[in-house]
């Protein structure tokens, strides 16, 4: 079954190339959706997929990115909606 999950990250996220990463991971865990760097200094993500792919892609973003130190994670999860076939960095 389809999830969507809208995440928010919090800390040293921008600057270090987190939305590629995101997209990065996203794709190669088979997560649609779209990524983008927020005015306060956060990141966030909608994430549409398994969960269990979703949660995967989370769990690389707050503890495998190289550069990115992530304090905080809010996940808000939801039924899928198919609204995506990619993963996009929006600006």
């Amino acid at each position: 079954m389809t999830e969507r999950a809208e995440a928010r990250f919090y800390g040293k996220v921008q600057g270090v190339s987190f939305r590629a990463y995101t997209r990065r991971y996203a794709i190669a865990g088979r997560v649609h959706g779209w990524v983008r760097n927020e005015e306060d200094g956060s990141v966030s993500a909608v994430f549409e997929g398994e969960r269990a792919d979703i949660e995967r892609v989370i769990h690389r973003l707050c503890s495998e990115h190289p550069y990115a130190k992530v304090d905080k994670c809010d996940v808000r999860w939801s039924a899928g909606a198919g609204e995506f076939d990619s993963f996009a960095i929006r600006r």
